[in-house]
């Protein structure tokens, strides 16, 4: 039997969007395929690299965050010292009002009431290295009569900061000529109190905090000194 010319004809004139609605052929799909991995690496990437990107701005927030309060607390314990005395030097009978080293403060200062229960408490404020790196704490006792009353219950130092690299802090008064002096390792003038106190501190990842500059106003009356701007 023999075909119909008119059917082949027909046939041969088929749109080719008709033909190609069949199936796509192997190359159409690996092209695709491609161009979806494409594109789900890059939406991944894209997802990493906000997600990373919120860490660390996490991570920054939570250590500004630590490093405004560190300085806040220590500047307002610093400024609130009071020419209290909380011992007294044996060699001459003076009293202490005020101990500073490369390592260690000791002052007496009011006591904030979620502190503890308030009133006038010896601060002792230490740098200490416990051999995976440095911690600066605090520890109160209550004075009483130019006295250190040791508590029955002592409870355990605050912690201000740990892991950190190193701490170093410097004191200063007038010179002879009534100007300000340099920075001093120690404060050897027991029953004075510096003018400034400066503490420096550098965190475990080497980052240097904002030197924290401290002026006592109690100083500026007690002792004969003048008033001194940070």
């Amino acid at each position: 039997m023999t075909a119909d010319p008119m059917s082949r004809r027909t046939h041969r004139r088929l749109p080719r969007s008709a033909r190609a609605a069949s199936g796509f052929t192997l190359i159409e799909i690996l092209i695709a395929t491609i161009l979806l991995a494409a594109a789900m690496t890059l939406g991944f990437a894209t997802l990493r690299a906000a997600s990373a990107a919120a860490t660390r701005g996490e991570i920054t927030a939570q250590r500004n965050e630590r490093m405004r309060a560190v300085e806040g607390f220590l500047r307002r314990r610093i400024a609130s010292a009071l020419p209290i005395a909380f011992d007294v030097n044996e060699s001459t009978g003076s009293p202490l009002r005020f101990l500073g080293e490369p390592d260690r403060i000791r002052f007496v200062a009011d006591l904030p009431a979620y502190l503890g229960r308030g009133g006038p408490h010896l601060h002792d404020i230490t740098v200490v290295d416990d051999g995976e790196g440095v911690r600066l704490q605090a520890d109160f006792a209550v004075v009483l009569a130019n006295e250190v009353n040791a508590e029955r219950d002592p409870r355990p130092p605050e912690l201000l900061a740990g892991g950190l690299r190193e701490v170093k802090i410097r004191y200063r008064a007038l010179d002879a000529q009534n100007r300000i002096g340099d920075w001093e390792e120690v404060w050897s003038q027991g029953d004075r109190m510096p003018l400034q106190v400066k503490i420096e501190i550098i965190d475990g990842r080497g980052d240097r905090w904002p030197p924290i500059v401290v002026s006592l106003p109690q100083a500026a009356s007690f002792g004969g000194f003048s008033q001194v701007p940070i």
